[in-house]
């Protein structure tokens, strides 16, 4: 497998990338490019590293940031980290592409660069969230505000897919997000989707509310960008209140104190459930090649799992499936 990666975005960037890339390509068969400047990658990259052999580096005079409007970013910056690096993709030189960059234009970047798989009609970003029997993929996370009922369905597909090929899910459950679990419940949007959702041949088990999430009780949850990046958002901020809460609470005494020595271990496998770093990056389903955005703030070990996450989708092939079942439904010929 070859991927192209953004050595130029995140918070972190560069640093935090290339030491990602190092245990990567010292723990998988992988052909890693490294995409940005190459004086700025070279301070992290030492000479005598047993993995430097199978990490390439492609000079980029340009850096996309967290300011640029995407669209305009991606036309002009067209020597970029973010830009090179989807061109290696399209080309085929890279079988995927990585970036802890700016979203907007990792998403917008997918589209112009690269493409939609033929049958999809807007990719969507599809993070996995902890729940109480492993992960479930909540999709889409924000790349769609507004959606139609056939988006949904292609996101479901696309989710289901992901969930089987790659988590090894047996006929993932697919619920859909709403107010209500009664099939009359919810807007326009979400009552026609709930329709062609139970009419399709996934395993759909109907609407799904917001505090069910985390329970398990299926393992794709489907819904437009609006809903799923406010679902993505207050997850991140009340994983992060809790623990904090929960800190000040137990150096309160000298006895809480005690008792938190003594839960450390199950204090910090907590943690380790609700940390973005543990899941490396949301797939970004629909373009016609491996996408992965990690998260801005990524470290070396939220990279590295963010490349794991690649290789999986490589080897379980997941893109071709994806073409596959597309030919194989009436979904795209579905007008609404």
């Amino acid at each position: 497998m070859r991927i192209a990666i953004d050595a130029m975005g995140g918070d972190n960037a560069p640093k935090a990338v290339v030491e990602g890339c190092i245990n990567a390509a010292n723990e998988y068969e992988i052909e890693i490019y490294l995409v940005g400047k190459e004086t700025e990658i070279n301070k992290h990259l030492k000479e005598e590293e047993p993995s430097k052999g199978r990490i390439h580096i492609v000079n980029a005079d340009e850096i996309i940031t967290g300011e640029d409007l995407p669209v305009q970013a991606i036309k002009r910056k067209k020597e970029s980290s973010m830009v090179i690096g989807l061109k290696m993709v399209k080309e085929g030189k890279c079988d995927a592409f990585l970036s802890a960059g700016n979203t907007g234009a990792f998403m917008a970047g997918s589209l112009l660069k690269v493409g939609r798989i033929k049958g999809i009609d807007r990719p969507a970003l599809a993070p996995l969230l902890p729940t109480e029997k492993g992960v479930c993929m909540l999709i889409d996370a924000g790349a769609n505000m507004d959606c139609k009922p056939k988006n949904l369905l292609q996101f479901a597909i696309m989710g289901s897919i992901y969930m089987e090929k790659v988590e090894g899910i047996l006929s993932p459950k697919v619920g859909l997000l709403n107010v209500g679990t009664e099939e009359n419940k919810g807007n326009d949007l979400t009552k026609q989707s709930y329709s062609m959702l139970k009419s399709s041949n996934l395993n759909f088990i109907g609407n799904v509310e917001a505090r069910d999430i985390f329970t398990g009780i299926c393992d794709v949850i489907v819904c437009d960008g609006f809903a799923g990046n406010i679902v993505l958002k207050n997850t991140e901020g009340l994983a992060s209140t809790i623990m904090s809460l929960l800190k000040e609470e137990l150096m309160k005494t000298t006895r809480s104190k005690l008792g938190a020595l003594l839960l450390k271990n199950s204090f910090k496998n907590f943690k380790k459930r609700f940390d973005y770093k543990e899941y490396g990056g949301a797939p970004f389903l629909g373009i016609n090649g491996i996408m992965i955005k990690a998260h801005g703030s990524s470290d070396g070990k939220a990279i590295f799992n963010a490349i794991r996450q690649a290789k999986l989708l490589y080897d379980n092939k997941c893109i071709d499936r994806i073409v596959m079942d597309l030919k194989d439904t009436e979904v795209t010929e579905v007008e609404q």
